[in-house]
């Protein structure tokens, strides 16, 4: 039996619930996840020739970019569009971003950046990303960002509100 319920994937309190008979619906901290919230995102990019830097490989700006796209459409995916943050009035800044370069990615790649949220805190959210070549499963790249959450109005650090966390799994270190 479901208490709760949800509503174009967004999430409201439950008290208990069991799997369907479709296994689409799970209980995570007291939570109706549906099947359309990501706990791990894959987001799909191809190297162009734009891409290519003069040593001959995917810039390392590009990284940058696909780990802020990839880190918008799994928030997007999970009910948290851009739009929806400047509603509430804040949103993402981004503090610091690591990247561990183990690969070249070359013209042609077709590369998924795995990303998910690894920590929350009060104000901050660690993301991690993976960056793994489709052709033959390579880690060509593994990265993450300290995220602060801010008072658009401000533009000081606010507290991640609980209808924002509720939308995110934490995961430690998937496999």
């Amino acid at each position: 039996m479901i208490f709760g319920f949800v509503f174009f994937g967004f999430l409201f309190r439950g008290i208990t619930i069991k799997s369907d008979v479709y296994g689409k619906y799970f209980l995570i901290r007291n939570l109706i996840i549906s099947g359309s919230m990501y706990k791990i995102y894959a987001y799909r990019v191809c190297v162009s020739d734009s891409d290519v830097d003069v040593n001959g490989h995917a810039n390392n700006v590009c990284h940058v970019r696909w780990m802020n796209d990839a880190a918008v459409e799994h928030s997007r995916v999970n009910g948290w569009s851009p739009e929806r943050y400047v509603e509430l009035g804040a949103t993402w800044f981004a503090r610091r971003h690591t990247i561990d370069y183990l690969v070249p990615a070359m013209e042609g790649d077709e590369i998924d950046i795995q990303t998910w949220v690894c920590e929350w805190k009060v104000i901050r959210s660690i993301r991690k990303y993976r960056f793994v070549r489709i052709s033959d499963g390579t880690i060509i790249a593994e990265a993450e960002t300290l995220w602060a959450f801010v008072n658009l109005k401000t533009g000081r650090p606010t507290k991640i509100p609980e209808i924002v966390s509720d939308c995110f799994f934490v995961t430690e270190n998937p496999k």
